[in-house]
């Protein structure tokens, strides 16, 4: 019963507001992947799915548009994938369209910067694509490694694992925020030397 009756409702929203106007309302509740399958403007179904965390389909989205605001928006987007060259070139298109856009500026810096260090790391950031070629372990070590003792805590489940594991891989707004507040102190630290 309680199905049917949720089904209704939708029937019913569907006859009396338009896509972006249901789109926005799940928005609003931070339903933001029912916002997103809702949403018809590319814009605000692109930050449906940044807002969701599904950053190629935020990307996605945005490419719809040939505007600086949704190439900015794009870059972002392809920034928190960690597909960094695709945000450089996003940003760069943005800035096309408004040359002194400061945040666009910035954010095509972290993207150059980003985009060093994990070539410098090995790919260690971002999507994970990028890495080493194969493992190499040597056997000739004498350190052969340490014994660990473990409490009687109750192993962790499967999922639980996979949950701990995505929340040290995942790349969220917070690391990159992290990075563009450090970017620019450096900035004005090298400011203030000159």
């Amino acid at each position: 019963m309680k199905g049917f009756v949720i089904m209704l409702m939708s029937v019913w929203s569907n006859l009396w507001f338009t896509p972006d106007q249901l789109g926005q309302q799940y928005f609003e509740r931070g339903e933001f992947i029912q916002a997103a399958e809702a949403f018809h403007d590319p814009l605000w179904q692109g930050s449906a799915w940044y807002r969701a965390g599904e950053f190629a389909k935020a990307a996605q989205a945005f490419a719809r548009r040939d505007s600086a605001e949704a190439y900015y928006n794009q870059g972002n987007a392809w920034l928190m994938h960690g597909d960094y060259t695709a945000a450089i070139v996003s940003y760069e298109h943005a800035l096309e369209k408004h040359p002194d856009w400061k945040q666009a500026v910035e954010n095509r810096a972290i993207a150059v910067t980003r985009a060093k260090m994990a070539e410098a790391k090995g790919g260690e950031m971002g999507n994970q694509l990028l890495g080493a070629d194969k493992v190499v372990f040597d056997k000739q070590s004498k350190n052969s490694g340490q014994d660990t003792e473990t409490s009687g805590r109750k192993t962790l489940s499967d999922q639980e694992i996979q949950a701990l594991w995505l929340r040290k891989v995942q790349t969220n707004p917070a690391d990159f925020l992290k990075a563009k507040f450090a970017y620019q102190q450096a900035s004005r630290a090298e400011g203030d030397k000159q």
